[in-house]
């Protein structure tokens, strides 16, 4: 049973008075952020307004590079190269370090984002290709992952710290991948379904769309901010976690 859990929430990615607003709220309910640098959204301005955010309530700030495409939000599947996904990854992450060297803030992680994540968490190659980019910048870096996927398995190998990744809000396949957001019902949007499946990853499951348990041990839980009401589905994670005598702490955090 889980006994403790970091929230994390991929933010500064839209620069409308919005998404503004939604990430001054999401701000305070999570303990680590995924700032996007510069290839599916995010402008140096944007990236330091987050960070900035972010160290007022103590978040870990983390990078959230995906492919150069902002037209499909860094979402549709591209076919790369390893060394171009080293390039792009290194560029993105070392933008966000730039940024935050600027105000004396520190980098502790980096999630991929979109397809990128979804790619590297099937196939060993960019996987690998993932852990090299991170591995090149600092290997002291944490990387994010899907819970028991093929980058999380890649990356401890090669001897980095993973964060297991878990979502409340996403419905799951048989094999532990998330439903492609492409099919219908990828996205649970209902409190209910949300509850339903928080309350289920809390115990260490959840029901996939065929209707099979899988077993999933989180590190982290991911709080989309473009998920319908995201804020208050973040609000009800948080006390629902709370209430059952789980500890939300950061991925660094002392007493951890």
């Amino acid at each position: 049973m889980m006994t403790r859990i970091d929230l994390n929430s991929d933010l500064g990615e839209r620069d409308t008075l919005e998404g503004l607003a939604i990430d001054a709220e999401m701000m305070p309910l999570i303990t680590s952020v995924n700032i996007a640098c510069g290839g599916h959204a995010g402008t140096s301005k944007l990236m330091r307004r987050t960070a900035c955010l972010a160290a007022q309530y103590g978040v870990a700030i983390g990078a959230h590079p995906g492919f150069p495409d902002p037209e499909h939000f860094g979402r549709t599947e591209r076919s790369l190269s390893p060394q171009d996904i080293v390039s792009l990854m290194r560029n993105q992450i070392e933008t966000l370090a730039n940024v935050l060297s600027g105000d004396h803030l520190a980098l502790t992680h980096v999630k991929p984002h979109g397809a990128l994540y979804n790619m590297a968490g099937q196939d060993p190659e960019i996987a690998r290709a993932v852990v090299t980019a991170v591995q090149a910048i600092d290997h002291t870096l944490v990387l994010y992952a899907l819970a028991g996927s093929v980058l999380a398995n890649e990356a401890q190998a090669a001897g980095l710290a993973v964060v297991h990744e878990a979502f409340a809000d996403r419905a799951y396949q048989a094999d532990g991948s998330l439903v492609p957001r492409s099919e219908q019902g990828a996205l649970l949007q209902t409190e209910e379904d949300v509850r339903r499946q928080l309350r289920q990853l809390m115990m260490g499951t959840v029901t996939s769309v065929e209707g099979s348990p899988v077993a999933i041990q989180a590190d982290s839980l991911c709080l989309h901010p473009d998920t319908p009401h995201a804020v208050s589905l973040a609000r009800m994670i948080r006390h629902e976690l709370e209430s059952a005598g789980i500890r939300v702490a950061g991925i660094r955090d002392e007493h951890v």
